[in-house]
């Protein structure tokens, strides 16, 4: 009879070589990143040997992961949403609110391997305001054709066309809230003009 801890094992091994492989490590990479021998990487990820803790450790600080996702943990009774980042358009999107409905926050990164293409500005329903964290952002908006460096901010009402990309070579990072039902930011607190 096969308990659940030898079903927990066994997967083991398939999800460690499929983490090697979508980061296009080999084996020997792995070895020197860890400095677990090549023979006993390939005895683990083909499930003739059974991981530890002392083997499982560095893998997961080699492929940067938490321990329980190595070994496929079951998720516990935690209600709470974890949100996951999703990519658009080459564009890494990271959630920062976790309520459904209203004002929603993101952390965008565009990445330097992501070829700016220019597209047709698309509209929607919503408003946005952007504030770019690092690197510079081409913001297409209406007529508008504005470059936005880090520390500037841009806000439209999304039924305006719209499009953005990196400009330059560096990768940029922004803040993205949207408001879906054109729902606009409160600014509290305003310069006064000098």
């Amino acid at each position: 009879m096969v308990s659940p801890l030898d079903d927990v094992l066994a997967a083991i091994g398939p999800r460690l070589r499929a983490l090697r492989q979508q980061r296009a490590m080999t084996l020997a990479d792995l070895s020197a990143a860890t400095e677990i021998s090549v023979s006993t990487l390939s005895r683990l990820e083909s499930g003739q040997r059974r991981p530890n803790l002392e083997l499982l450790l560095p893998l997961a600080h080699a492929y940067g992961v938490p321990l329980d996702e190595l070994v496929g943990a079951p998720a516990t009774a935690d209600p709470r949403i974890h949100s996951q980042p999703f990519t658009r358009r080459g564009m890494t999107f990271l959630p920062l609110t976790r309520r459904s409905g209203g004002l929603q926050a993101y952390k965008v990164v565009i990445p330097t391997d992501r070829i700016p293409e220019r597209s047709d500005p698309k509209v929607h329903d919503g408003y946005e305001w952007l504030y770019v964290l690092s690197g510079q952002l081409q913001l297409v908006l209406g007529e508008h054709d504005l470059m936005l460096r880090a520390g500037e901010a841009a806000e439209f009402d999304t039924r305006v066309p719209h499009w953005f990309a990196r400009a330059g070579s560096e990768r940029v990072e922004l803040l993205m809230l949207f408001g879906p039902q054109g729902e606009r930011m409160h600014v509290r607190a305003r310069p006064t003009n000098g």
